[in-house]
């Protein structure tokens, strides 16, 4: 539920997290590279953290979307556009710091750190908190619109013919792969080929029931009643559920996704200082509860919950219980050999059918006509050349 706040009370944070800032960070500009609507804008009343920042530090704040942890990598490998902090997964934190991609952090220059829970601390993808700070955490489910789906249990409501064609599918691979190792009783991060493969046949069995492969568009497309049923995060959920009555999130029966994001600065980031001064500022308690309270998702900060309401910290889609939790699973960092090969099976997946015909009659007409230009163009050459020789 979105919380609302006055300016005044905006002014008053401000003010307050103003002496815990280091010094040596004010002024320049810093570039932050997060997911689609993953922060508190300021609209609809709610604190403007990014203006808030930039209020108490004096440094700039470029801000950027991304939609997936793999465009994220993608972004960072390719090279080409530098950001000071990112805030990936858990998993994809393990990827970048093996590909040693990631800055190590100077906690000097962070000392809310010591705001983090315990629990958030020492993971398995940052055993030693060299590299990455908790943002939030949630949780992978099923949001469904009541008016038109009756109350799912499994997540094998993704393949109810049913609703063919007002169903959608994560675009990207792991977390595709993860609701059909649910389904299978396979371990999310199974690096077994048969079990992938398997997987791989379950999702091509879905797709002519699917709309459309998205990530951020779930958000808008579910609210607008274009589809009807959908995975996607626990926090964006309660967005969403604002905007349109009929939405709700359930956990599925079987295991689903755990995770935490976490603020990361990339190595090639231009003002290390900045973005340290940023991480910061996102872990003073009382931002964390601004924050996490307008967009929906969990606070790894237990002092955060003193300035939040009683109704968002005890919703059971936010916080769920210790029994529903045991069936969760976080990914790990898979080895190249398996990502590649999910890759290769999700590409499969995605062309499957008929599609994959077409995009063969298409490469082949695009080859018809290369080759046919080159001919003409050789002909107008041959043509060019006799002219010339019979006006010598």
């Amino acid at each position: 539920m979105k919380k609302f706040f006055s300016l005044a009370l905006a002014l008053l944070l401000v003010l307050t997290v103003i002496p815990v800032m280091p010094a040596q960070a004010a002024g320049g500009s810093i570039t932050v590279y997060n997911w689609g609507q993953y922060i508190s804008d300021g609209s609809d009343g709610a604190l403007d953290v990014i203006a808030a920042f930039e209020e108490a530090t004096g440094i700039e704040v470029n801000y950027v979307e991304f939609d997936s942890n793999e465009t994220l990598y993608t972004k960072l490998k390719t090279g080409g556009s530098s950001y000071d902090v990112i805030i990936p997964s858990d998993y994809m934190i393990a990827r970048l710091i093996q590909e040693d991609m990631l800055e190590e952090l100077n906690f000097d220059n962070i000392p809310n750190y010591q705001y983090i829970d315990e629990a958030f601390k020492n993971t398995d993808y940052d055993p030693d908190n060299a590299y990455s700070v908790p943002y939030t955490w949630g949780t992978v489910g099923l949001i469904y619109n009541s008016k038109y789906v009756d109350t799912p249990t499994s997540w094998d409501a993704l393949w109810n013919s049913d609703y063919s064609g007002k169903i959608l599918m994560f675009n990207n691979y792991r977390d595709a792969f993860a609701i059909a190792q649910a389904l299978k009783g396979y371990d999310m991060n199974t690096t077994d080929q048969a079990e992938l493969e398997d997987c791989a046949e379950l999702l091509k069995e879905q797709k002519p029931l699917v709309q459309e492969y998205v990530m951020d568009q779930i958000y808008n497309k579910m609210i607008r009643e274009e589809a009807w049923i959908a995975p996607y995060y626990a926090g964006d959920y309660l967005q969403m559920s604002v905007d349109n009555e009929n939405l709700e999130y359930v956990f599925p029966e079987e295991s689903y996704n755990v995770f935490i994001d976490a603020m990361c600065i990339p190595k090639g980031c231009q003002n290390k200082e900045g973005a340290e001064a940023f991480i910061n500022f996102m872990c003073d308690p009382e931002i964390s509860a601004e924050n996490l309270s307008y967009i929906g998702y969990s606070t790894p900060i237990s002092a955060a919950k003193e300035y939040m309401d009683a109704e968002v910290t005890s919703s059971p889609v936010a916080y769920p219980d210790d029994e529903t939790l045991s069936r969760a699973q976080s990914f790990t960092y898979l080895p190249d050999e398996t990502s590649h090969l999910l890759d290769q099976l999700w590409l499969e997946v995605k062309t499957d059918g008929g599609n994959t015909t077409m995009y063969l009659i298409i490469a082949a007409a695009v080859v018809v006509v290369v080759v046919v230009l080159a001919v003409v163009l050789q002909m107008q050459k041959k043509k060019k050349k006799a002219r010339r020789g019979g006006q010598g």
